[in-house]
């Protein structure tokens, strides 16, 4: 007899639930929770996982409805190439009986080192992040550029780090683990100089994980910098906070979504607020809101329309306090946008419906 585990059971009761509105079986029913195209929200370690430890940040993950995570190395959750094969084998069982996915490993390998001996050490490092990954069950390693040394000619090291690439991705390839280059570092940030990388870089297994960096708007600007690289991108896409600064954020959800991207945007967070669970429901809801205003009010997908739909503004109370009667709140790890209004009174639209069968099932 198969054993079923936690996760089989919340997805297998989404499927039945998306069955009984009507929707059919999808292949994968956590598609339809953000609104049809496949993208999906999730969190890197770094900064508000950095001090959790692993039951802690699945625990907290999973209330907030963050269904995927990156883990940063030297963080709290302890997810190491030192750790044993039994160990290994828990941290996957772990994953195995929680919704939250194991997207992959956030390193700090890098390969623009002038030193031989330095490049080769982060090779071997990032072969040890693959093996970790495989026996974990994730599906993919960031690595990254950091600079391009001033005593080297720029085009001996963009060379050295695209032949460095096509090495470890050859290498993640045989253990289904996808190599996600960090768009980061001096100089290396700039995406001319990404795409000259990866024009070097051509193993298929080496991808680029888009960044969201300021310089993403120098020259032509966004659309154009974009559109250098978006033939090469990978699983992963790291974002700020959604609604601080001044980085264009609907307007990059609305280039992913032309191209039927079908990855994870993953925060990789400035701050540190205190209520991680309240703030990563805020940000989860602004993801969310940016995809229905590339869709319509309806959250339906509309792929000419880019009209924005009304503003709503999010004011999460307290989750001790969110226990409306008759509807999703009282589910305490969730509540929606229009909580305002009981949600056994509020009109639901498609999406809702199919989000608060989830959530209904989530314990």
């Amino acid at each position: 007899m198969t054993a079923i585990t936690r996760r089989d059971f919340v997805q297998g009761m989404a499927a039945a639930g998306l069955a009984s509105l009507g929707l059919g079986t999808l292949a994968n029913p956590a598609e339809a929770f953000t609104g049809g195209q496949g993208m999906q929200f999730g969190l890197v370690t770094y900064l508000w996982g950095k001090e959790m430890d692993l039951p802690t940040l699945l625990d907290t993950c999973e209330k907030a409805g963050i269904l995927g995570v990156e883990l940063r190395t030297e963080h709290a959750h302890g997810v190491e190439p030192m750790l044993s094969k039994a160990e290994r084998t828990e941290i996957r069982k772990r994953f195995a009986d929680s919704p939250v996915t194991l997207v992959g490993y956030g390193s700090n390998a890098q390969y623009h080192e002038a030193d031989p001996e330095k490049l080769q050490a982060n090779i071997e490092l990032t072969k040890k992040y693959i093996d970790l990954m495989h026996d974990c069950g994730g599906s993919g390693v960031k690595v990254k550029p950091n600079a391009l040394p001033d005593d080297v000619p720029h085009d001996q090291t963009i060379e050295q780090i695209g032949k460095a690439l096509n090495q470890v991705a050859a290498y993640g390839e045989g253990f289904g683990q996808q190599i996600r280059v960090e768009v980061h570092g001096r100089q290396t940030s700039e995406l001319p100089i990404m795409k000259a990388i990866f024009d070097v870089a051509d193993h298929p297994n080496s991808t680029i994980c888009w960044n969201s960096n300021d310089v993403d708007l120098n020259g032509e600007g966004l659309e154009h910098n974009f559109n250098l690289v978006k033939d090469r991108f990978g699983d992963t896409v790291h974002v700020r906070e959604l609604n601080m600064g001044d980085y264009p954020y609907q307007q990059l959800m609305n280039l992913f979504a032309d191209m039927d991207y079908s990855g994870w945007i993953l925060l990789e967070a400035r701050t540190n607020p205190e209520d991680k669970v309240a703030a990563l429901i805020e940000q989860r809801e602004v993801f969310e809101q940016m995809l229905a205003t590339y869709r319509g009010p309806d959250n339906l997908l509309a792929a000419d329309d880019h009209s924005p739909v009304p503003s709503i503004e999010v004011t999460p109370a307290p989750i001790a306090q969110r226990t409306d009667q008759g509807g999703c709140c009282q589910f305490q790890s969730y509540a929606p946008p229009i909580c305002s209004t009981p949600c056994h009174m509020a009109p639901l639209s498609l999406g809702r419906r199919v989000r608060r069968f989830r959530y209904r099932f989530r314990r």
